[in-house]
């Protein structure tokens, strides 16, 4: 089962958790869906969108459990998975703080 993955303040998470509903961040709010990576993109993504940003985290969820999952193209024409509405922050199998390292941010050994 493919894990999809969404970068995050750990703020907004812990927000997230505690209303029971994450909504998306504000860039989210303004495409109308939350933007997710897959496995092959987090690391693009973390470098285009979350350059020198600390005090982040990477968020896994099963791929099957996202209702509202669309593929679409974005960056270069590759397929990105996208979610129309709201995600249920229980549905995470994982989340990792995303530390600066020398400026780059070090991924959790267990992300692909």
């Amino acid at each position: 089962m493919r894990i999809l993955y969404k970068i995050l303040s750990a703020d907004q998470w812990r927000a997230a958790l505690s209303l029971g509903v994450f909504e998306g961040s504000s860039i989210d709010l303004k495409d109308g869906f939350i933007h997710l990576s897959t496995a092959r993109q987090m690391r693009e993504t973390a470098a285009r969108h979350f350059a020198g940003q600390d005090g982040l985290v990477l968020v896994g969820f099963r791929e099957d459990d996202l209702p509202n999952l669309k593929w679409e193209p974005s960056r270069g024409g590759d397929l990105f998975p996208h979610v129309y509405g709201v995600i249920d922050p229980a549905l995470a199998a994982s989340c990792d703080p995303l530390p600066l390292e020398d400026g780059v941010h070090r991924f959790p050994a267990g992300a692909a």
